[in-house]
């Protein structure tokens, strides 16, 4: 026994150690978030067994290099030279081998998981998200085509996200479901296999309201594109669907445009197109552009020194071409430079049309603050 005294030390302190490392890094270093998807506990799980490998080799490397410096130390008096080992052949390729075996291993065991995680399931509900600075859209199809700005969910319930951008890259994050992906606007990549979405799939499993967090650094207000996702049992679902949802406009609704006042048409433009991640009604600086509050007849310094009114003709340039004239308190190339392609492509009138129906409502705005101070 005295024999392997030092052997069985190691091996002890080793086993300590990896259970020690294990809870620091488990549940203290790296704590998770709430498992609220069926893909989360099987993501979890592979997290799990890379927490233990890491804690087993760090210990075993640690305990090794510390035992034998405490046991092995040189002895008052001792002036003999330690024996000199220049290498051990069976060691070598155990070192060699079984690591190499290990990351095969994990590997393959990640091909399995990660096959398991994007399968299609029977009866999965598709919303239609898309990703914008700095905001996220949701079509809902099954709700006759209600778009909004909040993601709404059934427990239990797989859903299938059919995801673009149509600026730069974002990526589409919850973490409590565990699952991420990255949207590239299609004008940038050739690889998305049907050229105009990227598809996620997952099965919500708790109740209860979580953040979505785009994790592809997109701009000056990246840290602030968060959507709200709620899962919900099915009669708050649908209780939800009649009180919230209902309330919302819809794609189908776009016969009804032409009857509209330009005013009403640019307000739901405003949401449709995004203009409200970054121009606030509020009447409040600091945003990533001016509010559109009393924004109309106002006079602004630009960038050289010079100074404009806010007219028809400023907001017309500015909207189509944002970099032509720049405000001087805000930063060129923070407006997407693709609304005159996105108006023309949108199916009612043209970009001159939609762009005027946005001046027209942000005029009503002005108004309405003017006659609101009297």
């Amino acid at each position: 026994m005295r024999k392997y005294r030092h052997a069985i030390a190691v091996i002890v302190l080793t086993i300590v150690s990896t259970v020690g490392l294990y809870a620091l890094f488990r549940f203290f270093l790296f704590r998770l978030p709430t498992q609220a998807s069926e893909e989360a506990v099987v993501i979890d799980g592979l997290a799990d067994i890379h927490f233990w490998v890491q804690a087993f080799l760090f210990a075993l490397i640690m305990v090794i290099m510390l035992y034998s410096v405490y046991a092995f130390r040189r002895q008052p008096g001792d002036e003999t030279d330690a024996p000199h080992v220049h290498g051990h052949t069976g060691l070598e390729i155990i070192w060699t081998v079984v690591p190499t075996l290990a990351v095969i291993g994990f590997g393959i065991y990640g091909v399995v998981l990660l096959n398991d995680v994007l399968a299609s399931e029977p009866n999965e509900r598709m919303v239609e998200v898309v990703g914008r600075r700095w905001s996220w859209q949701f079509v809902y199809p099954d709700t006759n085509n209600k778009i909004g700005e909040e993601l709404g969910l059934v427990v239990n319930e797989p859903v299938v996200l059919h995801m673009r951008s149509e600026d730069v890259i974002h990526s589409f994050w919850v973490p409590e479901f565990r699952v991420k992906q990255d949207l590239l606007p299609v004008n940038l990549v050739d690889d998305n296999p049907n050229n105009d979405f990227y598809t996620l799939r997952f099965t919500p499993t708790e109740e209860g309201t979580y953040k979505v967090r785009c994790a592809e650094i997109c701009g000056l207000e990246h840290s602030q594109m968060f959507a709200t996702v709620k899962v919900m049992n099915q009669a708050d679902y649908d209780a939800w669907v009649t009180n919230v949802v209902a309330n919302w406009f819809s794609l189908d609704d776009f016969e009804e445009l032409p009857n509209m006042t330009p005013e009403a048409r640019g307000e739901i433009f405003y949401t449709y197109f995004g203009c409200n991640s970054c121009h606030n009604l509020t009447g409040e600086p600091g945003g990533a552009g001016p509010t559109w509050v009393g924004l109309y007849g106002r006079e602004e310094v630009l960038t050289d020194g010079s100074t404009i009114v806010v007219d028809d003709a400023y907001l017309h340039e500015s909207i189509l071409n944002p970099n032509a004239r720049i405000v001087a308190t805000f930063k060129p190339n923070q407006m997407p430079q693709n609304f005159e392609d996105r108006f023309n492509a949108f199916g009612f009138g043209d970009a001159d049309q939609i762009t005027n129906d946005l001046i027209a409502y942000i005029k009503m705005l002005t108004i309405e603050d003017a006659n609101a101070s009297e």
